[in-house]
């Protein structure tokens, strides 16, 4: 059974640290345990819960920023942002129903860790673009800051964006302040019906390629979300000028097929499922229930990825992010994944979800060649000598 500890101060986090280095115990970083299945197992007797580090601290909707404590919910902090008209623009998507939990338990630390961003990512930019400033314990016990509470910051090395994404590995997070900005005043869908894969992404990639500033692009296959297949460019802003882009486009794209708009409620419930990986939530992780893979390519790659893998899929940001739900029978497809990708280019193949045996027995993100995998084995070194922040959560 593991021990868990739950610090409520940065003083007690750094205390902690401190008894697991002396000792060389291992501790699994955790928050409220929403996307624990995203990573390999991690084998520690201890878990370091930082839930107990909650609440909103700073918010200056004026100056566009936030700082909140990594236990802090997602759903409280849309909600501040909601009253005063703002948002998160990298937009994270809530994984808990992905992996059989509730919905809204996530996180503002475990959408930083994970380096977390949904559709607007291909406009906005990813989450580790979007965090100002981290404070921290390092796995040698030491607590540090970098960064600040303004979007240009001279402190010295970009650690924010080192720790967005590390999955807890390299220090505990212990205070985050990010960027937000306005929440779109309205949002409208172009969908388009009845595309293969390839014709689908070609249709997103013409809207993407236009000056109509699209901030969603999708294709969702006949089953995903609907009967039949449909190709989504999403528009947000201001009313007019929503109207004006919307008009335009489905001028534009009037030869590709049946088009509809969809209004902002259908909108927003919509890309809120595309966001949230909604497709593929319902399957338990025994008996039938599929792995999951997240594959990031080229946009024009993503039909040939999928098409290789086979299984269930759709495509966000314009068809370089592909979702693929396969049996976890064997190695759930990592081979025929990873084949398809190297293939086509490159890119980044990520077992997202599947039962811990099979996350214990497969590279669960993309290997990395041998000079990459060296420089990433020091950075490690230089923060946790001792591997002691969910050791092998990453790899083995």
């Amino acid at each position: 059974m593991t021990d868990t500890l739950k610090p409520e101060t940065e003083d007690q986090v750094l205390e902690i640290v401190r008894w697991a280095l002396a000792g060389a115990v291992p501790l699994e970083l955790v928050g409220r345990g929403s996307k624990r299945g995203f990573g390999r197992p991690v084998q520690a007797a201890h878990a370091l819960d930082l839930s107990g580090l909650a609440g909103i601290e700073v918010y200056e909707p004026e100056e566009l920023v936030l700082t909140a404590r990594p236990g802090t919910g997602m759903a409280e902090i849309e909600a501040a942002l909601a009253d005063r008209g703002q948002a998160l623009a990298f937009e994270p998507p809530d994984l808990g129903p992905l992996y059989g939990g509730p919905a809204g338990a996530g996180t503002l630390g475990g959408a930083v860790g994970c380096n977390l961003s949904g559709p607007r990512r291909l406009k906005a930019g990813a989450a580790r673009d979007h965090v100002l400033g981290i404070e921290a314990v390092s796995g040698r016990g030491q607590a540090f800051k970098s960064g600040g509470r303004v979007v240009k910051n001279v402190t010295g090395y970009d650690l924010p964006k080192l720790l967005t994404g590390a999955f807890g590995t390299l220090a505990a997070m212990t205070r985050i302040t990010v960027k937000v900005l306005p929440a779109p005043e309205t949002v409208r869908t172009l969908a388009i019906a009845g595309l293969d894969d390839a014709a689908g992404v070609a249709v997103l990639t013409r809207a993407l390629t236009s000056p109509y500033e699209v901030s969603g692009a999708a294709h969702l296959p006949a089953g995903i979300l609907g009967d039949a297949a449909r190709s989504l460019v999403r528009i947000e802003g201001f009313g007019p000028s929503v109207d004006s882009r919307v008009a335009a486009l489905s001028q534009s794209l009037g030869d590709a097929g049946p088009l509809t708009v969809l209004d902002p409620a259908e909108s927003v419930a919509l890309w809120r499922r595309i966001r949230d990986v909604a497709p593929f939530a319902g399957d338990a992780l025994d008996g039938d229930g599929r792995a999951v893979w997240r594959i990031s390519v080229a946009p024009t790659a993503g039909p040939a990825v999928a098409a290789a893998a086979g299984g269930a899929h759709y495509f966000d940001w314009g068809g370089g992010l592909v979702w693929i739900a396969l049996p976890p029978d064997g190695d759930a497809g990592a081979a025929a994944i990873r084949a398809a990708v190297a293939a086509v280019g490159g890119g980044h193949a990520t077992l997202v979800r599947a039962p811990a045996g099979l996350r214990a027995a497969l590279p669960v993100f993309e290997p990395q060649p041998p000079a990459l995998e060296a420089l990433d084995r020091r950075v490690r070194e230089a923060f946790d000598p001792k591997g002691i922040l969910s050791p092998g959560r990453m790899t083995a």
